[in-house]
């Protein structure tokens, strides 16, 4: 822990931020290292990972350790980053294109496999840093510099795809928000496992406005469902609607026509639940979308890699006797050749 209170200007480096006027990643920025501020951790004990992108600069911009990785392995780098330096705070940077197209792979494995460590998306549905071609979360239909038809490929939901991968903590937030970004960052930290975290992301020179509908306040209360834990599912202007389970099936009520004790309760340690809440993106009541949620949508404690490594490398001294290396590799059974 450090040993003096820091500040978040303590977690700013010199260097100039080189992103476009406007962009997202400025608040992100200023978020993380608020939350990092009050961790209590010095510095030198965390690390930000990124691969290649807008996002990827992150590390740049971060006083703590910090590594520029190749595109989409930024997993793979703080999975043994980590499996060999359990006390270090580690954190990965990425974008929907890094992450999900060339390094999708890496993306499922760390979450089924729960590093404690922290993985940050930034889903803008672009390609920002080569100029605007579509990306692994474009949705149909979406006018590119790579797809000037629309866009056939059926988008990845990030959330969706996490929770598949078997993922311990998933969540969602934007970067419009710095309160809630802020609170959800936090809780990512305390967890321990893999935490991972979509930010809906403005870029505001190829996809200007993608998720304004949420963010902005003439739409964002009847767009956009903030979960609270232990709390009823509403959302609306002034709370006018909510959403309850009929049959198993979630469905969209008036709030003058139900209560809110007629509502689904938001329990992040619910599976089924949280499989549900991973659809709402593609549900719609009637002809209207449902709200999207942001927040903690699933999180479980499950034993970390790392500390189930420490196990076997135990077990191993005890079986293995001393544990040495030409004993460890000769194992137990061996053969003979005439």
């Amino acid at each position: 822990m450090a040993t003096e209170i820091l500040k978040s200007k303590d977690f700013a480096t010199d260097q100039d931020v080189r992103w476009c006027p406007g962009c997202g990643d400025y608040s992100i920025l200023k978020q993380v290292q608020q939350v990092m501020a009050d961790t209590g951790r010095d510095p030198q004990d965390i690390v930000f990972i990124s691969g290649i992108g807008c996002a990827a600069r992150f590390p740049y911009y971060m006083e703590t350790y910090g590594m520029h990785g190749i595109h989409g392995r930024a997993p793979a780098l703080a999975s043994g980053l980590k499996s060999v330096n359990k006390d270090l705070s580690v954190w990965v940077v990425t974008g929907d294109g890094d992450c999900l197209s060339i390094g999708g792979n890496h993306f499922i494995h760390l979450l089924r496999r729960n590093f404690d460590l922290n993985l940050l998306l930034f889903n803008n549905e672009i390609y920002g840093l080569t100029k605007g071609q579509y990306s692994p979360t474009s949705p149909l239909g979406r006018r590119t510099g790579s797809s000037p038809m629309g866009v056939i490929d059926t988008p990845f939901r990030p959330i969706e795809l996490a929770f598949g991968a078997k993922g311990t903590f998933i969540a969602r937030s934007m970067d419009r928000d710095p309160k809630h970004l802020r609170e959800v960052l936090q809780h990512a930290n305390d967890h321990k496992g893999t935490s991972f975290v979509e930010i809906y992301q403005n870029c505001n020179v190829f996809n200007d406005g993608a998720f304004f509908t949420f963010t902005e306040k003439a739409t964002k209360k009847q767009n956009a469902l903030f979960l609270i834990q232990g709390e009823p599912l509403v959302f609306g202007e002034h709370e006018e609607w909510g959403i309850r389970l009929n049959d198993l099936k979630p469905e969209v009520v008036s709030l003058e026509k139900y209560s809110k004790d007629d509502l689904w309760i938001h329990d992040a340690k619910d599976r089924f639940k949280a499989t549900v809440l991973c659809q709402f993106d593609d549900l719609k009541n009637g002809s209207t979308p449902f709200p999207r949620p942001f927040g903690i949508i699933y999180q479980e404690d499950r034993p970390t890699y790392e500390d189930q490594l420490d196990n076997l490398h135990e077990q191993a001294v005890v079986e293995k006797g001393s544990g040495k290396l030409d004993q460890l590799l000769a194992g137990s059974r061996v053969w003979g050749i005439k």
